[in-house]
């Protein structure tokens, strides 16, 4: 998310009665999609190492993002996503740590199948500054190579157009910063034409290769989201967040703003 999870939003855009745009699904050839979107978060507590909600920490962080993408074929579409994060945290008694932050992410998904849902897999590569990964709790910089199988499908229920779309990823990131396991999920249900409901899940576990001062970590992040188009093209998002477990990492709440551009 963007944010969070970080990899690519799962934001769908859907039309009733046509294939979603993101997620899974690749751009039409030689079409954009753009979904700027800002995020605030804060949290008052920390998850320790038991997943016990008591570690002393403040936390609080704004983060702005621009998803762009482009098809280059039905089948590839490309894109770069540049963020941008400001925040603060606060550890125990310790003096503030302030980080302000810029990083850009590029990479392409190719569509595999698309006979029985939409399969498809993902590559990027991702420079990144502090606070501006999976786990807030982290200040150091990085650089990201991802992998990301992806799976959406469309369905109706109680009448209703719907879509799921399940993603599982592997980061390799460089030292001190563990490698990361992701898995989002995304569902989305419209009501009537221009209104959808989205509930989305982001799940991070980190690998056992830290370096001190980092360490293993696990996050779990819930969003819900509503999702209005207000024209043909235009969509805007209004969602919030939390994260209900988690270890080593942040009790985060909070919420975020989405607009989204389909051409």
């Amino acid at each position: 998310m963007h944010r969070f999870c970080s990899g690519i939003v799962a934001a769908i855009l859907l039309v009733v009665a046509e294939p979603a745009c993101a997620g899974a699904w690749t751009q039409d050839a030689h079409h954009w999609q753009i979904i700027t979107s800002v995020d605030f978060a804060r949290a008052f507590d920390g998850y320790d190492g038991k997943g016990e909600a008591k570690a002393p920490i403040r936390f609080v962080k704004l983060n702005t993002r621009n998803l762009v993408e482009y098809g280059w074929t039905g089948r590839l579409t490309l894109f770069a996503a540049p963020e941008y994060v400001v925040a603060e945290s606060v550890w125990a008694d310790k003096s503030p740590v302030v980080a302000k932050a810029l990083s850009i992410e590029a990479g392409a998904r190719y569509r595999v199948l698309d006979s029985f849902g939409v399969l498809s897999v993902q590559a990027s590569y991702r420079s990144s500054g502090a606070f501006d990964l999976s786990n807030s709790r982290s200040v150091d910089t990085a650089s990201i190579a991802e992998f990301r199988v992806l799976y959406g499908t469309n369905f109706t229920l109680w009448g209703r157009n719907g879509f799921g779309d399940v993603e599982l990823a592997e980061r390799d990131i460089t030292h001190p910063r563990p490698n990361e396991t992701l898995l989002d999920m995304t569902g989305g249900l419209w009501f009537g034409a221009r209104t959808m409901v989205m509930l989305q899940s982001f799940n991070v576990v980190s690998g056992g290769d830290a370096d001190p001062p980092d360490t293993y970590f696990r996050t779990h992040k819930i969003e819900l989201s509503v999702v209005r188009r207000v024209s043909t093209r235009w969509s805007v998002q209004l969602g919030a967040f939390m994260s209900p477990a988690g270890q080593n990492s942040l009790v985060e709440q909070g919420f975020t703003v989405g607009l989204w551009l389909r051409t």
